[in-house]
């Protein structure tokens, strides 16, 4: 009998071990990995190389909530405001895009299509950075000018498939500095990401209700701070 309750026992922690690289929850703030930026994963594109060349836009205010089916601001709930976040959407020529790819490759081209959220460890530097970032850019230029091209900093990487979106979460700090400011912002864009459900056609970011819209009614679309 002690021999197969070894068993067993050793049977378990391989289970802990080797689990499923898909299952989706967030770690505690205290157990975030940063790298330095020559180890961070970048975004991933398999053999679609097509892909590289489709374009993401820097997200307004309410579009992030409303991605992260997050509530608007408002004297009755919380004011999400993440204001050390900066995030990238699809743009429209990129969702009509991978739709016209994937029909012209009889269902063989990607109809995933990517949202990269950089959290920073301070507005400021949030702020500093988004006068040097682009409005639009490639996918193709994400890697090297938006990830490799921050330099002196560290990273910290998540990634979690949503059906046909992939979202890519980087927390960003300067080196050399501990712990992470914004480690709230960051525990509540992972909680929220890990709750969205699965999103079955991209296309579905245009205009869809639920958390597929990102879209407010016009008397909450007039509280948005355009960038």
């Amino acid at each position: 009998m002690g021999e197969k309750q070894k068993l067993k026992e050793k049977e378990k922690i391989k289970k802990q071990k080797h689990k499923h690289p898909n299952d989706e929850s967030p770690k505690p703030t205290s157990d975030f990995t940063f790298k330095p930026i020559s180890d961070v994963k970048g975004l991933r594109f398999g053999g679609q190389f097509i892909v590289k060349s489709f374009t993401i836009r820097r997200a307004r205010p309410l579009e992030l909530l409303r991605i992260l089916s997050l509530s608007p601001p408002s004297t009755t709930t919380k004011n999400y405001s993440f204001t050390s976040t900066t995030a990238y959407l699809p743009t429209n020529f990129t969702i009509l895009a991978h739709h016209a790819w994937h029909t012209l490759t009889l269902g063989l081209g990607t109809k995933k299509s990517k949202v990269v959220l950089f959290v920073f460890e301070s507005e400021k530097m949030k702020s500093e950075i988004d006068r040097v970032w682009p409005v639009e850019i490639p996918l193709g230029e994400v890697n090297k000018k938006m990830i490799r091209g921050l330099t002196g900093t560290e990273m910290a990487r998540f990634k979690f498939r949503k059906g046909c979106i992939t979202f890519y979460v980087y927390a960003v700090r300067r080196i050399g500095d501990l712990g992470f400011t914004c480690a709230e912002d960051l525990k509540l864009i992972l909680q929220s990401v890990v709750a969205l459900k699965d999103f079955f056609d991209h296309t579905a970011m245009l205009a869809m209700p639920n958390q597929r819209s990102i879209n407010y009614p016009p008397e909450i679309q007039q509280m948005g701070i355009a960038h």
